[in-house]
């Protein structure tokens, strides 16, 4: 029975940060005994982040129930947690949803800052992470290597890298037309994630000096002392104290409300949050001006703000491409075995000739020639059908055809797959039973 790839799958969409935190420390440890104590899994890639878990398995057979049932126990304990509380927060996903899933993610597209590129190589470790536990087998490999491809089209080919930054300077540039000295001004930053790096950068670049930070999450000392910041402890008193308020939690409920902002100061609030940081309603208090991401957005330029959606048709072209591909290899291995089953009966033949030595030398080479060329174009049909059948999800037919005509069953696959070499360090490889029939195509 053919393995069968899934994900488990948690983020900030749908797990608490104390969760993930801890994922992020023990769910790495685990993964090299996820797949030695298993006997459910073949393979096994383990990206864990501040903000994301996420567990590729390639498992035997169709079992997934002990699968997933395997690796929450193990990154549970690893990670000092119930596991109860793992299988909760987390997504199972397959098939084609697992495919969509790691390309969006490898592209920046399920990120709290959505383009950010820090995403692609934490991605990109993680595979090579599990090749040096030899946890990764060739379907695995073959999902990120692709993963990592259209990751890399979706940053040369558009903006979304630059879409998240941009909106964070475009706000700052509406706020000056109420705030017309930053280095007077007093501002308060409501979170400590990617977005909050972002926002300081382009806050200093105005001018800002009078920055403090607030964090929902009691992060906020670390993140003062690594920015050189003032940290806030309370929310409503650091409000008091600003000109400006800036949110970008990753918190699914508003942060701030307007009884927060009813003390009669003037005001900029700016909610770079999505979900919203700030509640609506907020906007009704006297003073207070609030600019969201809707309002921003408004003003955005167009090609910045169409830069999620054509990242978006880059990876579902991709995800298309992929699902082609893999149906279309699916009859490879059949193929392969026909091929060579055809060959070593030629091959059989030649040298029978050759022994009997009822010819002289030229006229052997001559037909020799003559024979693997006839061969090579008796074949191509049988390929180029393989390929069709492959592709439009038939590809049984083919296997099934080989073994009641010739015999033929494909050769199981090897339990390692080759390592990865960069096509620039390759040499010439030893010749196939492809590179034979590719020659007799070519005669």
């Amino acid at each position: 029975m053919e393995d069968v790839l899934i994900c488990l799958t948690a983020s900030h969409r749908n797990a608490s940060f104390d969760l993930l935190e801890r994922l992020s420390i023990g769910a790495p440890t685990a993964a090299s005994r996820l797949v030695t104590d298993s006997d459910v899994l073949d393979g096994a890639v383990v990206l864990a982040t501040c903000n994301r878990f996420e567990a590729y398995l390639d498992i035997a057979g169709d079992d997934r129930d002990s699968a997933v049932s395997a690796t929450v126990d193990a990154v549970a304990a690893a990670s000092d947690l119930d596991p109860a509380e793992v299988i909760d927060s987390v997504q199972v996903l397959g098939g084609e949803d697992l495919v969509q899933h790691l390309f969006a993610v490898s592209s920046g597209l399920e990120s709290v800052v959505v383009g950010e590129t820090e995403i692609s190589g934490q991605v990109r470790r993680s595979l090579e992470d599990a090749r040096s536990n030899g946890t990764t087998t060739s379907d695995l490999e073959r999902l990120f290597q692709e993963a990592a491809h259209t990751s890399r089209g979706v940053k040369t080919r558009t903006r979304i890298g630059a879409a998240g930054r941009s909106l964070v300077r475009l706000g700052l540039e509406l706020a000056s037309s109420r705030i017309t000295d930053w280095g007077q001004a007093h501002v308060l930053l409501v979170g400590t994630g990617s977005y909050a790096a972002t926002t300081i950068a382009a806050l200093r670049d105005r001018g800002a000096a009078h920055i403090q930070v607030f964090s929902p999450s009691g992060r906020a000392p670390w993140f003062a002392a690594k920015h050189d910041l003032v940290a806030a402890r309370d929310l409503r008193q650091a409000i008091a104290t600003s000109d400006v308020v800036i949110t970008c939690t990753s918190s699914e409920v508003p942060v701030v409300g307007p009884a927060d902002l009813d003390d009669g100061i003037r005001r900029i609030v700016i909610d770079l949050g999505l979900p919203r940081n700030v509640a609506p309603d907020a906007a009704d208090v006297d003073g207070v001006e609030l600019l969201d991401l809707e309002t921003i957005s408004i003003h955005a330029p167009v090609a910045e703000l169409n830069a999620e959606s054509e990242a978006r048709a880059m990876v579902d072209d991709a995800v298309s491409r992929f699902r082609a591909q893999a149906l279309e290899q699916s009859t490879t291995p059949a193929l392969v075995a026909f091929r060579k089953h055809v060959f070593d009966i030629l091959d059989d033949e030649i040298d029978r000739a050759k022994r009997r030595g009822d010819a002289d030398g030229e006229s052997v080479e001559q037909t020799e020639r003559a024979l693997r060329h006839l061969v090579g174009v008796l074949l191509h049909r049988p390929s180029v059908r393989a390929r069709e059948l492959g592709r439009a999800g038939r590809g049984e037919e083919f296997v099934g055809a080989l073994d009641a005509v010739f015999g033929v069953r494909p050769e199981p696959e090897a339990e390692l797959p080759a390592p990865v070499v960069p096509l620039a360090e390759r040499t010439a490889p030893e010749r196939s039973v492809t590179d034979r029939a590719d020659e007799a195509d070519a005669s």
